[in-house]
């Protein structure tokens, strides 16, 4: 019995080594990271990608905007820019239009996706206060946006319940219709409409985790990769190499008896 332990043995440590070479499957996202893709509004053409992280209260917001206007009065344009909630959750559609002038301005647009909750500041306050102050936008027609602050009770508790959303605003106002290039801006009378009128819209939503990837491992890294099934074949090539010991120690057992 003791040399049949023997042999058993190598084989149920290549079983154990089988289980452990088992990769991780892949878990659900992470609830303290979002995102939201940016798509544009009132005949603007640009785009944009926004990524959240949440660590408590500390909030790291990475942002990428391209294709809006460029400048405004001979200078880069300032796009001012935020998450708003207490809304509907959702980017308004042309319907919102209630005047008829070809845009959906930023009053106009507050049932969907509500007020200002953070100010996407390039440097001091983040709160709605900040929410006009063109010296802290967004500048020029494609930048990036990073930053890390404090972020607010109202809008953290909009983020997780799902009806955040993302708005940069600032149009050309060449793009928009002679009677909304005469109007004034709603929220800054001194500016024209087009100044604060949405350009990009977006809902944030929790982050999705890239696919895990499939096909042989991969040498020379550091990790580990492969699917669930390929585990389980490993376990299986285990447990038949454990069953295969199993056969030879009672073969030499017993031709010994």
């Amino acid at each position: 019995m003791k040399k049949s332990t023997l042999l058993l043995g190598p084989a149920l440590m290549m079983c154990a080594a089988g289980a452990i070479a088992l990769p991780a499957t892949a878990s659900a996202a992470s609830g303290d990271s979002y995102q939201a893709t940016l798509s544009p509004l009132n005949h603007a053409t640009g785009s944009g990608t926004f990524m959240l992280t949440l660590n408590g209260n500390q909030a790291t917001v990475t942002e990428k905007v391209s294709g809006l206007a460029d400048t405004f009065g001979g200078n880069p344009y300032p796009h001012v820019q935020h998450i708003h909630i207490m809304g509907q959750g959702v980017c308004p559609d042309p319907s919102a239009d209630k005047n008829g002038d070809g845009v959906v301005s930023t009053v106009e647009g507050h049932p969907a996706y509500g007020m200002i909750g953070t100010t996407l500041s390039t440097s001091g306050d983040t709160s709605p206060k900040a929410g006009t102050d063109l010296k802290v936008a967004g500048m020029g027609g494609s930048y990036t946006y990073q930053r890390t602050f404090t972020m607010n009770a109202d809008t953290m508790k909009s983020v997780k319940d799902g009806n955040a959303v993302v708005v940069v605003h600032g149009l050309d106002p060449a793009t928009l219709s002679k009677k909304a290039q005469g109007e004034k801006s709603e929220l800054v009378p001194s500016l024209p409409l087009a100044a604060t009128s949405p350009a990009l819209c977006g809902s944030v939503k929790p982050a999705q985790m890239a696919n895990v990837p499939s096909g042989p491992a991969q040498t020379g890294g550091g990790g580990t990769s492969g699917t669930a099934d390929e585990g389980m074949l490993l376990l299986g090539g285990g447990l038949l190499l454990a069953a295969g010991g199993a056969v030879v120690a009672r073969r030499k057992l017993s031709n010994q008896h």
